[in-house]
């Protein structure tokens, strides 16, 4: 069932009345509701650290970030959409946001805790991953982003930095800073990576969900290969290769894999699979080992 919200940007605070078991997302929380443990990663803005809700006993991730830091970049605007928009959605392959508050000088987010970490780190440190492993990840990244699109968010941002692993190594999307709630699904605004632009952004065209099309695309090879496909050592050159669709398989990509990563790279956004059709693509149903977590029957009342 859906939160009750009153949001207030002004005050950064919102009023939930909670229908469905969210025990964090009722209580008025501080600092002192939680043991802090070790650091889990640091960023620009703060730092991340897993932490055990006393009262509850729940480990959960906790994002520490600093207002002075944000106020001087000027970014306040984004954590106020990452938080409208990572609140609403509830998915077991996009990382739970339970609750927020703040003191003075910081903003605390309360996260899923993600056990195995970074996509990225796990990526650096086996070199590239097999297509069994891709092809779970695509299935879950595209059933994700089904969810995302069916209620107007576009991502923008979909890159191995910003997926996490959960308990069973499945794949959570994490950081909603650069999303969008568009519900005319066309923006115009430059963001994300630059490995992972699609040509619209580059061109200043208007862009839609599709940019995400194009992302999984570009994430799907560079799990298989270890790099992105249009990586170089100039940001000019890499724009080049980007807009020309420059695409370059080395051998060690298979032929099914290669079918769905043109298909996704396609100039033209109509022209790029749709994320049913990568859900059903033959290489991924061959490949992909996805297990859905066991669902909490409702209690009869």
């Amino acid at each position: 069932e859906q939160n009750k919200e009153n949001y207030d940007p002004k005050s950064h605070t919102r009023t939930v009345k909670c229908n469905g078991f969210n025990p964090l997302i009722s209580l008025k929380i501080t600092i002192d509701d939680f043991d802090i443990g070790r650091p889990l990663g640091k960023g620009k803005f703060g730092n991340v650290y897993l932490a055990r809700v006393k009262k509850l006993e729940a480990i959960v991730a906790l994002k520490v970030l600093f207002k002075s830091q944000m106020e001087k970049e000027g970014v306040e605007h984004q954590l106020r959409r990452e938080i409208e928009i990572q609140s609403h959605l509830k998915h077991p392959n996009i990382l739970r946001f339970y609750n927020y508050f703040h003191d003075r000088k910081r903003v605390f987010l309360v996260l899923e805790y993600a056990p195995r970490g970074e996509m990225y780190k796990e990526l650096q440190r086996c070199g590239r991953f097999d297509d069994q492993r891709t092809a779970t990840y695509m299935e879950e990244i595209s059933d994700a982003l089904l969810y995302c699109h069916e209620r107007k968010v576009i991502h923008r941002d979909i890159k191995p930095e910003n997926l996490l692993l959960g308990y069973r190594g499945e794949l959570k999307i994490a950081d909603f800073g650069w999303s969008v709630h568009a519900p005319s699904l066309r923006r115009r605004t430059m963001c994300g990576t630059l490995d992972y632009l699609p040509p619209e952004m580059i061109e200043g065209h208007t862009h839609s969900e599709k940019v995400d099309l194009w992302c999984i695309g570009v994430l799907c090879y560079e799990c298989l290969v270890g790099n992105p496909p249009f990586e170089t050592t100039s940001h000019s050159e890499t724009y080049k290769r980007i807009t020309k669709v420059d695409l370059k398989f080395p051998k060690v990509v298979s032929d099914g894999a290669r079918d769905l990563i043109s298909k996704l790279l396609r100039h033209n956004p109509i022209d790029r699979l749709t994320l049913q059709n990568v859900i059903d693509h033959p290489w991924v149903r061959s490949n992909s080992r996805r297990v859905l977590p066991p669902i909490c029957p409702a209690k009869k009342s």
